[in-house]
């Protein structure tokens, strides 16, 4: 038996925090049955963390149950470096058997859910699109911004702007306003993962329309999304 430990950023939005768990919970029920317990850790802000979380999960040394990390996160940065790696390292060394999953992106299962939130804001022929991501110092969490954004440029068949709420270049309100030069409407494509803090400054970037998380609290999970979180499970614990 193999438990997943999906773990996000957390937040202190009441709302992006039940769209996360909204989350937890579909993938708990897809893996309904024996073999597979389903829980969920944060890295910043909310609790449990996840040294408390592979403990509940009996993965603090020998003898536990084995344990796959699946990262809630979109781009590969500093919480799955470092915050997501130490923690494993240090879970390893005391005996136990974890194993840390890939971040969720960059996939095509993402620019699926991208593509559907801008149909349903309403995306014209014309409009410019401007994707924004939530932002990291770590180069490699960059580039997976941009892979997402090549990918749903070749989806809309037009160019895709990559952006950031914090930390990187260039802002969302920087390719909002560059976008807008050119005398289109401006949409934001919003690849963050649920409401909270930085799905509203992307709201308050100046963009004519900007389009929901890729979660929201109250609607449906996208199946993809879900399928994705399995994916990533599989991988790690075929590996």
């Amino acid at each position: 038996m193999t438990a997943l430990l999906a773990v996000s950023h957390g937040t202190s939005s009441p709302t992006g925090a039940a769209a996360v768990q909204a989350l937890v919970d579909a993938v708990r029920d897809r893996l309904a049955g024996p073999g597979t317990r389903v829980a969920a850790g944060f890295v910043d802000v909310q609790q449990p963390d996840v040294p408390t979380s592979l403990a509940a999960l009996g993965a603090d040394g020998p003898g536990g149950e084995p344990v796959v990390v699946v990262p809630l996160l979109l781009s590969a940065g500093y919480h799955v470096h470092v915050d997501l790696r130490e923690a494993a390292d240090k879970a390893l060394a005391a005996g136990a058997h974890v194993t840390v999953a890939r971040a969720l992106g960059p996939d095509a299962r993402l620019v699926d859910v991208l593509a559907a939130r801008l149909d349903e804001a309403g995306l014209r022929d014309d409009d410019a699109v401007v994707l924004a991501a939530a932002g990291s110092s770590d180069a490699r969490a960059l580039a997976d911004c941009e892979t997402v954004a090549a990918a749903l440029a070749e989806r809309l068949g037009r160019p895709v702007t990559p952006s950031y709420v914090s930390a990187a270049a260039p802002t969302v309100p920087d390719a909002v306003a560059a976008a807008r030069a050119g005398g289109a409407r401006v949409v934001v494509s919003s690849y963050l993962l649920a409401p909270g803090f930085f799905a509203a400054l992307a709201a308050r970037a100046g963009a004519d329309v900007t389009t929901a998380p890729l979660l929201t609290d109250g609607d449906p999970v996208p199946p993809g999304l879900v399928d994705l979180v399995l994916a990533r499970f599989a991988e790690a614990t075929s590996a």
